[in-house]
């Protein structure tokens, strides 16, 4: 899928689970600790190989989010049969997406089950800062990968078992051009912008707000020290997006933050609401 950057070249690790991709037979494969190793479809970072044609380009690219979306499809039912709220957290390196979460989790986790899967290129890091606020969590580290894919968090999800009726955060690897293509599963996308980054970002990135259902505007704290426009970032926004919701917060002060996790409940209910219709159709 990515052409560019070539996601998908390296090794891709889920806390005991090694995923690579084998070069030669251009197979995705998963290889456990134990050795034995599954075919699991064509690896994204053969979307670009030398001399292929450009319309077989596409069709590989096709064939690979074709693949993606069975297994979302899969992790979706799981999800709603569990009644579990899965969001997928995206945005660029930086934004504090890892701060904002673990500050969230400290009061969530005093009314609801909650869950993590965290995604980076290398290192446990953000797993462990998860961790230590008596959340469980999975790391998933994709080597060159730029992306997390259905397929991985299907396999995190396997490993972290989360519970019934819980939330589900998936912080997906910094990068706010290949995620947006990747469905998960989730109920809803939520990107992460940071005052620090520019107010013309939904305008650079417009594939990751188009999917967005909620927009965090982060650091909201340090704008007496920026030139930051807010209005004309939430313009540009629903620009590319007229249906996005926006809430402005800090995680460092906790500002707005309160915000946040009132549409947290509301996604819950709604969630459990649906599950009721359901039930009584």
């Amino acid at each position: 899928m990515c052409r560019v950057c070539g996601c998908g070249e390296g090794e891709t690790t889920i806390e005991g689970r090694e995923h690579r991709h084998d070069s030669h037979h251009h197979n995705h494969r998963e290889q456990t600790h134990g050795g034995h190793i599954h075919d699991y479809g064509q690896g994204a970072a053969h979307a670009h190989a030398p001399g292929m044609s450009q319309s077989r380009m596409v069709q590989v690219e096709q064939d690979i989010l074709s693949r993606n979306n069975q297994y979302a499809a899969t992790n979706r039912n799981h999800f709603v049969s569990h009644r579990i709220l899965a969001l997928n957290l995206l945005s660029s390196p930086g934004s504090g997406k890892t701060t904002l979460l673990t500050k969230s989790l400290v009061q969530l986790q005093r009314e609801f089950a909650v869950a993590v899967i965290e995604g980076d290129q290398q290192t446990a890091n953000d797993a462990e800062c998860i961790r230590a606020t008596g959340v469980k969590a999975v790391q998933i580290n994709t080597g060159r990968g730029c992306h997390l894919d259905a397929h991985m968090v299907g396999h995190a999800v396997e490993s972290l078992q989360p519970e019934k009726e819980s939330i589900l955060f998936i912080e997906n690897v910094g990068n706010l051009v290949c995620p947006a293509a990747f469905d998960l599963g989730e109920a809803r996308k939520v990107v992460i912008l940071s005052v620090t980054e520019g107010e013309d970002k939904p305008l650079k990135y417009p594939d990751m707000f188009h999917a967005a259902d909620l927009m965090l505007l982060n650091k909201i704290d340090l704008l007496p020290h920026l030139d930051f426009n807010v209005e004309q970032c939430i313009e540009n926004a629903r620009r590319i997006n007229p249906g996005i919701r926006v809430i402005c917060l800090s995680a460092t002060t906790g500002e707005g933050i309160d915000g946040w996790l009132q549409w947290l409940n509301n996604e819950r209910d709604l969630l459990t609401a649906s599950d009721q219709v359901s039930a009584e159709g």
